[in-house]
């Protein structure tokens, strides 16, 4: 396994060419939009009732979920996003509608299916630490009318489209036909794929460009745990799932990319403090699609990835990223690559 220290070609330059070509790009986002709701307030003393905190909440705040959130980081870059999600006839999905035209993301594309709740998940905070997380929703697969009208929807996003992003979540929306319809549709324009899975249709995502995984997700598939330390099993991983590219996330311990060619590339994380990690995987997805459908390398849109998440887990909550932050960390990033190799430690 080799480390990501390449600096020669990956320069300011680059980076700033990169970001302005993503600005011109159309990204679809196909998954399970959510709505991420935060109480937030005090907790100074236990309910007589159970032996649970009593939180009194002094401030509720809203913000995208799931795969709205990688729609919403994607506006944030700048480019055109069309998410294709499925939300409830009720007030949260309300919310979702209001929360996108903040974000600058349309709602046309949105199926709406009264029978069904719009996905949330709400935490209770108290002096900055999670209480509890309370999640609403219905994880069985969309009724087969949801399913032909998001199908149209996919099919007129895609249309002119520069790349599509699957954002998995298990909760229903992403079925066997809505993958394969998507993909096909990739296919035919000749755009990359970007997925981000969960176990129950890990292996429905032959011919994606890059998997996107955390580790707990891939030994759970794989039935094995990984030794990262001895990598050769990785190459097998994507051969048997049947993707491009394999980019498994790690958290603190960065990412690992293992390409076609069977090199496997070890990404250290940029994180400068982990403030809150929610969100931070949808970020990778939102950055690597993107950047990889503005032409970047699969490196490169790698390396913009991991500067977007180690500033997005820096801010509290679920949050996007700007591309003036990305370059900042660039700039920072490859100041300490210099340091390193003028001390002779790399």
């Amino acid at each position: 396994m080799t480390l990501d220290t390449d600096s020669a070609r990956f320069t300011r330059d680059r980076v700033l060419a990169l970001l302005e070509a993503m600005k011109r790009r159309r990204v679809v986002v196909v998954g399970d939009a959510m709505l991420d709701v935060y109480l937030e307030g005090e907790a100074e003393r236990l309910s007589p009732e159970a032996p649970v905190p009593v939180v009194t909440v002094r401030a509720r705040r809203t913000v995208l979920g799931g795969a709205a959130n990688v729609a919403a980081n994607v506006a944030a870059i700048g480019a055109e996003c069309r998410l294709v999600a499925v939300i409830g006839d009720d007030a949260r999905g309300d919310t979702v509608r209001a929360e996108l035209v903040q974000a600058r993301l349309a709602d046309r594309n949105l199926v709406l299916t009264p029978a069904r709740p719009t996905t949330s998940k709400t935490r209770v905070m108290a002096r900055g630490q999670q209480v509890v997380r309370i999640d609403e929703e219905v994880e069985e697969p969309i009724p087969a009318d949801a399913e032909a009208l998001l199908a149209a929807r996919i099919e007129e996003a895609m249309s002119d489209a520069d790349a599509l992003l699957l954002e998995d979540y298990n909760k229903g929306v992403l079925t066997p036909s809505v993958i394969e319809h998507a993909m096909a549709l990739a296919r035919h324009r000749g755009v990359p794929v970007v997925v981000d899975p969960k176990f129950k249709h890990f292996f429905a995502y032959r011919g994606a460009t890059v998997f996107k995984p955390n580790r707990r997700e891939l030994e759970q598939a794989m039935g094995a745990a990984l030794d990262l330390a001895h990598p050769g099993a990785l190459p097998d991983s994507l051969a048997r799932l049947g993707v491009d590219n394999l980019l498994l996330t790690l958290g603190a311990e960065g990412m690992v990319l293992v390409s076609r060619d069977g090199t496997v590339t070890r990404i250290p994380t940029l994180a400068r403090q982990v403030y809150d990690v929610s969100g931070a995987g949808d970020t990778v997805t939102a950055w690597v699609g993107t950047a990889l459908a503005a032409g970047a390398t699969l490196r490169e849109a790698a390396g913009l990835a991991t500067y977007a998440a180690g500033i997005e887990v820096s801010k509290a909550g679920v949050a996007t990223v700007a591309p003036s932050e990305v370059v900042a960390m660039h700039e920072t990033y490859y100041d300490q690559l210099g340091m390193l190799r003028r001390g002779g430690l790399l």
